[in-house]
């Protein structure tokens, strides 16, 4: 209880302790009726004044009482404002525990992704500043196997175990060959007999060559013809259809020129620099003009892709940043898109970039109409719509769940198991099977994955609700758990036949080509630049996709398009209507 509380009680105590008037009549009462009487109003008397003071007392305890009352009400005010402070402290804390929590997550995240080793980088891709170092360390299957004894081996000690390196592969025997024949000086052909030496025979090795690049300049000369007689107008010889009219550029530059940009990923200002090495001097803004107008020129191949993208039933769809300077109303910082399509026939797979400054859940519906199938994409909201577009079924990719769970398991105390090792290894069991299943027929990848995939799946689904309940939603596993419950029924829509992917590797896979080429020429200079540049990552991809050789095609398509007269001439170019081996002829012709 208070201290004002207590002392206020201890002095109601006191006041009523006080002495009050005796109030007792004497053992013999008076004989005489006055004195009789007079005791009797001297004793009412008494009466009356410890009456009044009992009265007072009490009006004083009462008035205690009150004062008690209203501090205690007061105390319990207090007590309830401060259990409110404190709740509210205590939720507080919380927050900010929480806060730290995911600041800290973010920060480990934000550390891999910048020093760490990515999970889904390829063995061959190392370091810049390093790579000749640890390729030198490396064995390959190019290298020799013959290597020479060591001093100790020479002594007799045996030298430590060294793993083998592979033998060196033969070169290619369709690459030509050119014959440098080493021969004795005539002085040294004489034996210690003295007698003159015969050839009996020769050592032959190889080594790769290549021939630096080569520029010349082509010469058009167009031969003129007239009538002796002058009757009739001369006729002159007519050029070949050119990609670029009026242009003193050549085919094959032009087709080198869209190789090293979007085959190579090197930026125009490099191209330029190495033109000019070999004594050309040809300005990055030229040959931006070149793959732009190269780009127009190849616009009817894009028309027949992309009417070849939707006749196959799935269709894997993603999109990343792009940086275009010089777009109308909009600040140079500013972050466009480059969405990409894969799809086809299996025989006869497309690869469909398209720019768009938006990211907006306009662009995915308009890019997709007229298709009817399967679609696969990752979580990204503007899909959602496409999900409502009757014909459609939208698929979400496993392999980007699976990323939320390793994000989740970087960030978790080293040393530890956790909910996201549990959750990896139930998906690393759906891609075993997918492995597994990789070349059997669709009917038996189907059957396959109702035995083996669909229990996995219903433990996950068991094992996902007990989580959700014990994990705090903000953190990175709260996240990963709330990603896969979100879209849980797109997610495992795939087993319910036997084509359908689980993931979408073949949109990432298409897309990778366009972000490690943005590393080095980090952005467009302007819209015309950017759906250039997706027109040709399309030819190239798709060509890539079929097995065919980029660049080779390029140049085929930039040496015949120009004079098709028909659409059939130039459907007879797609990739799946060219033989690999012919490619080489066309593009040369």
């Amino acid at each position: 209880m208070p201290t004002a509380a207590i002392n206020a009680i201890r002095t109601l105590q006191k006041r009523i302790a006080v002495e009050l008037p005796d109030f007792a009549l004497p053992s013999e009462l008076p004989r005489d009726p006055i004195a009789l009487k007079v005791l009797m109003r001297e004793q009412q008397a008494a009466l009356a004044a410890i009456r009044s003071e009992a009265q007072r007392h009490l009006g004083d305890a009462q008035s205690y009482l009150s004062d008690v009352q209203g501090t205690l009400a007061e105390t319990r005010g207090t007590l309830a404002e401060t259990r409110g402070t404190l709740a509210e402290t205590q939720e507080e804390l919380a927050k900010a525990q929480s806060r730290i929590r995911y600041l800290y997550e973010q920060f480990v995240l934000a550390r891999h992704r910048m020093f760490g080793a990515s999970s889904e980088q390829s063995p061959d891709q190392v370091r810049l500043f390093n790579e000749a170092e640890i390729l030198a360390g490396m064995p390959t299957a190019d290298e020799d196997d013959d290597t020479e004894a060591s001093d100790d081996a020479s002594a007799g000690v045996s030298p430590a175990k060294t793993k083998a390196r592979g033998k060196r592969a033969p070169l290619p025997a369709e690459l030509p060959r050119i014959d440098v024949v080493h021969e004795l000086p005539e002085d040294q052909r004489i034996c210690a007999c003295g007698t003159p030496m015969v050839e009996i025979g020769e050592e032959v090795s190889e080594q790769l060559d290549i021939v630096p690049m080569k520029i010349q300049v082509l010469r058009h000369i167009r031969k003129r013809y007239g009538c002796p007689d002058a009757d009739q107008a001369p006729v002159t010889a007519p050029m070949p259809a050119q990609p670029i009219p009026k242009s003193n550029a050549s085919v094959d530059l032009i087709a080198m020129l869209l190789a090293v940009k979007y085959i190579d990923g090197l930026p125009l200002a490099r191209f330029e620099k190495v033109l000019a090495r070999y004594g050309v001097t040809i300005s990055r803004q030229t040959l931006a003009r070149w793959v732009i107008a190269a780009a127009n020129v190849l616009q009817p191949v894009h028309n027949l892709l992309r009417d070849a993208l939707f006749d196959g039933r799935i269709l894997h769809m993603d999109e990343t940043t792009l940086q275009v300077l010089k777009e109308a109303g909009r600040a140079a910082t500013s972050k466009s898109y480059m969405w990409v399509q894969t799809g086809g026939p299996p025989q006869r797979p497309v690869v469909i970039y398209d720019y768009n400054p938006s990211r907006g859940g306009h662009v995915p519906t308009e890019l997709v109409t007229g298709f009817q199938g399967f679609l696969m994409t990752d979580g990204y909201e503007a899909y959602n719509a496409l999900a409502r577009t009757e014909g459609i079924e939208h698929q979400v990719c496993w392999a980007h769940c699976r990323r939320a769970f390793v994000d989740a398991q970087r960030v978790q105390p080293k040393g530890k198991n956790g909910r996201a090792d549990e959750a990896l290894r139930l998906i690393r069991s759906l891609y075993r099977i997918e492995r597994e299943l990789k070349d059997v027929g669709v009917t038996e990848r189907f059957l396959q994955r109702r035995a083996r995939s669909v229990p996995i799946l219903k433990g996950m689904r068991t094992w996902l609700d007990a989580a959700l309940i014990a994990v705090t939603p903000k953190s990175a596993l709260g996240k990963a758990l709330a990603y896969m419950h979100h879209y849980w029924p797109k997610l495992i829509r795939y087993v319910e036949w036997g084509d359908t992917p689980i993931d979408n590797n073949r949109a990432e896979n298409a897309i990778r080509p366009f972000v490690v080429g943005r590393r080095a020429w980090l952005f467009s200079d302007t819209p015309a630049g950017a759906h250039a540049s997706a027109l040709i990552y399309s030819l190239v991809e798709t060509a890539k996709a079929n097995r065919l050789e980029p660049s080779a095609w390029l140049a085929a398509l930039l040496r015949t398009v120009p004079g098709a007269q028909s659409v059939e001439e130039i459907e007879a170019l797609l990739p799946w209507n060219l033989h690999p081996a012919t490619l080489p002829r066309i593009a040369k012709a």
